[in-house]
């Protein structure tokens, strides 16, 4: 909402200046999110009149102007605006007076010129020459009894500021000015001049008959009809002012007139043309298949659950946001009727929009506007035609047929304490709300109050909580320090930061993908087995209605809408907490009793192993490219895999990940049920870590360099094919000799089917393994060595029944 200062303080004037203004209105939650000057600065700007305006001698769209600017003598001012003319007053800018920075940011000094061999002594400005307005078609042209000589600033008021208040849905009661001073009033305890809305005598008895047939729709509706009225008259500049600086342009003295009330006391009002009306009006919803052409020119079609103001030919104007072309006024207006109602909230609310416009009406309307006052703001609206426009008025019509019923709200002093966080006495607590013109009744440690009919706002203990809250201030609330213990968490050195982990999962081709920690429960029960998952008291949305306890879910729910988009390669990451139950777990400042909330790494990738290219083909990613990504996360720690099952991820693809014998992850394929019901024809790579163990690094040891040269031999074993490498490498491990260092398998071989010879039997495979000897205080001999290779051959034998390859 957007007003002049100095309209508010027409209201209430408190002994605050504008910023302090500015920032009481800010910490009472009317936030101001401008606070502008009417008019950028400039000086020796004055009001003068032309005295006389004559051609230009040499130039044929220059005049030459005697202008009389308080000065004594008039001056010579040569100026080129098409509507200088003899008569009117306009701003003159004296010699040495400086003007707004032009197009290049540079003040505008007059001095003393010749245009075309004629002197000027000053210049005659238009609007946009003094940063009032875009206008350039002219002369700014001044009120005809505007005092010469008189500084513009002044004359206009251009020290004025202009306030725009960011206003939240419950404060309805603040969009007029007079709801705003009501507020300061009640902040300051400043005078609050309430307008002197007498009652005008009727001069004649029309009566235009009206029947409400929803009172769900409409619960008060007052009328009244004014007669010989002169729609013509020019609207008041003090009118057009203030409308202006509300951001509202002047359109004609009726309408001028219905949007200042509504500006001033918050009551949008309508004025039809009497003449224009057939029969009486009717308060009804719409019929399907009606049509109304608005006043902004568009036609709409109506339906039943629309409001409208109809007459005995059809609707006339939409309830509460909009009236139509039918009766609207015009020049040829003589008689017209003036509307004022109360329309229920839920009746207007979301109308307007569904038309794809938004009204200054239909925004208060459907926000609540108090139904006690429609007859007063007739009364206003009345005045005001009759002192601009003339007329004769006629008795009020007041059908009342359906109020909101104000329901008592009740506070306890020690909740609104504790929410507030300070101590409360109940006399500070019934203070302020009398403060702001409520009705509160005290009991023992409670306060009662009713509210009055503009506050829709005031339905439960917590809004009364907010108002004690904002007359107290905001800013007065003691600062508490917060009771956690707070203490520095530094990284140690045995750990990386999470940063560089994004960026080598980027590094390996992933994109990072950010899900909600809420899910579907399908994905518990299929991805994760949890038929038990944490269940939230309000979901946001139906289905996501659990906790997820594995990234999985969410990581192949992106994967669908890439895929469903015909995305052919997809590669993501995710890290994120994930939550299960745990009756281990301690209540503390960082975890919640019975409730483990670990983070985890996920990734995933589907489609071609790398992006199409000439030099490599294509093939589609599989089991050991995901788990080389795996082994690249952890390095330089060596991770085990060793089958494992998980609800999913295929039976016979799917590995748990192990780091010093302790179990970090999983990583395999999607199981090929859920790859089938989601309808890909290749199945996704997954795998999850646990995040301590991604981010944990082994802080480098020094150590020195050997001195003597490493020996490598190669050995060449036949196994069993159900023999995995795992228990290969257990078996090398399991051999107590210092020096050997590193065990290598470089080659796997398996007889084609029907060419077994003596050396491979049927369900027979060929090992090649590298060891590496090393001793860092001597050189290995060949009986040294010989029987580090024995020792070796001796274990493959023993634990996996191992030969050697002849």
């Amino acid at each position: 909402m957007q007003f002049p200062e100095s309209w508010l303080r027409a209201f209430c004037n408190p002994p605050l200046d504008s910023r302090a203004l500015a920032d009481l209105l800010t910490m009472a939650g009317l936030e101001v999110e401008e606070w502008e000057p009417v008019a950028p600065p400039f000086t020796r700007v004055v009001v003068a009149q032309i005295l006389s305006a004559e051609p230009h001698p040499n130039a044929d769209r220059l005049r030459v102007c005697r202008v009389d600017a308080g000065q004594g003598e008039p001056l010579q001012i040569v100026c080129g605006a098409p509507n200088a003319r003899a008569g009117i007053r306009v701003p003159c800018a004296l010699v040495g007076a400086v003007l707004p920075p032009g197009e290049d940011g540079q003040p505008f000094e007059i001095r003393v010129g010749k245009l075309r061999g004629v002197e000027s002594h000053g210049m005659l400005c238009s609007a946009r020459e003094l940063g009032l307005s875009d206008d350039h078609g002219g002369l700014m042209e001044l009120a005809a009894d505007a005092p010469l000589g008189r500084d513009l600033r002044e004359a206009l008021a251009l020290d004025d500021r202009i306030f725009t208040l960011k206003l939240t849905p419950n404060l309805a009661h603040c969009l007029s000015v007079y709801g705003v001073a009501r507020e300061v009033a009640a902040l300051t305890g400043a005078p609050l001049q309430t307008p002197m809305l007498a009652p005008v005598p009727p001069r004649h008895g029309d009566v235009l008959p009206v029947r409400i047939d929803a009172p769900d729709l409409c619960g008060r509706f007052t009328g009244r009809i004014i007669r010989s009225i002169d729609p013509t008259a020019k609207t008041p500049e003090w009118m057009v002012q203030r409308l202006a600086r509300c951001g509202q342009r002047s359109i004609s003295a009726l309408v001028d007139i219905s949007n200042y009330v509504m500006f001033e006391l918050g009551r949008p009002s309508h004025i039809f043309d009497l003449d224009r009306i057939h029969g009486g009006l009717q308060v009804r919803w719409g019929r399907a298949g009606e049509t109304l052409e608005l006043l902004n020119g568009q036609t709409v079609t109506l339906d039943e659950t629309v409001g409208v103001i109809a007459d005995d030919r059809g609707v006339e104007s939409l309830a509460g946001i909009m009236g139509g072309q039918a009766t609207a006024v015009s020049d040829a207006t003589r008689n017209v009727y003036v509307e004022a109602a109360f329309w229920w909230p839920r009746a207007i609310a979301g109308r307007s929009r569904r038309f794809n416009f938004s009204t200054d009406a239909s925004h208060r309307f459907e926000r609540g506007v108090d139904p006690s006052t429609t007859r007063q703001h007739v009364e206003r609206i009345t005045q005001l035609i009759l002192e601009i426009c003339g007329g004769a008025a006629g008795p009020i019509d007041d059908h009342v047929v359906n109020l909101p019923q104000p329901q008592p709200v009740t506070l306890r002093v020690a909740r609104a304490a504790k929410v507030i966080g300070m101590p409360l006495t109940q006399a500070q607590c019934a203070e302020p709300l009398r403060r702001l013109g409520l009705e509160v009744a005290e009991g023992d440690g409670v306060l009662t109050v009713t509210p009055p009919p503009y506050r829709f706002d005031l339905q439960i203990e917590e809004d009364l909580i907010e108002e004690v809250a904002r007359v107290i201030g905001y800013d007065r609330l003691p600062d508490t320090p917060p009771l956690a213990p707070v203490v520095p968490r530094v990284r140690p050195e045995a750990q990386r930061s999470a940063h560089a982990v994004r960026r080598q999962l980027a590094d390996l081709g992933y994109q990072e993908t950010i899900n909600f920690s809420f899910v579907e429960e399908r994905w518990e029960r299929d991805y994760a087995g949890n038929e038990a998952p944490i269940r939230l008291l309000n979901p946001i949305a139906s289905h996501l209605s659990v906790m997820r306890s594995s990234l999985i879910g969410s990581l192949l729910a992106v994967l669908k809408y890439n895929t469903d988009r015909k995305v052919p390669r997809v590669r993501l990451f995710e890290v994120g907490r994930v939550f299960r139950r745990d009756p281990a777990v301690p209540d503390s400042d960082t975890t919640v009793a019975g409730l483990d909330q670990p983070r985890r790494l996920a990734g995933l990738a589907w489609g071609d192993e790398s992006a199409l290219q000439w030099g490599v083909p294509a093939r589609p990613v599989d089991f050991y490219d995901v788990k080389g990504d795996v082994e690249v996360l952890l390095a330089p720690r060596r991770p085990v895999f060793e089958p494992a099952q998980h609800p999913a991820l295929h039976p016979g693809r799917c590995a748990r990940v192990l780091l010093d014998g302790r179990p970090v992850g999983i990583v395999g394929e999607l199981h090929p049920r859920w790859r089938q019901a989601e309808g890909w024809t290749q199945a996704p790579v997954l795998f999850e870590l646990d995040w301590d163990a991604v981010v944990g690094r082994p802080v480098p040891q020094a150590q020195s360099l050997g001195r003597h040269q490493p020996v490598q031999r190669d050995v060449a074993v036949v196994v069993r094919e159900a023999v995995i490498h795992a228990e290969v490498m257990a078996a090398i491990g399991a051999v107590e000799q210092p020096w050997l260092r590193e065990a290598v398998l470089f080659d796997v071989y398996r007889p084609k089917a029907g060419t077994a010879g003596a050396a491979l039997a049927e369900g027979e495979k060929s090992l090649a393994v590298r060891l590496t000897l090393e001793r860092h205080d001597a050189n290995l001999t060949d009986e040294e060595i010989d029987a580090v290779v024995q020792a070796v051959l001796a274990s493959l034998q023993q634990r996996v029944g191992a030969r050697l390859r002849a």
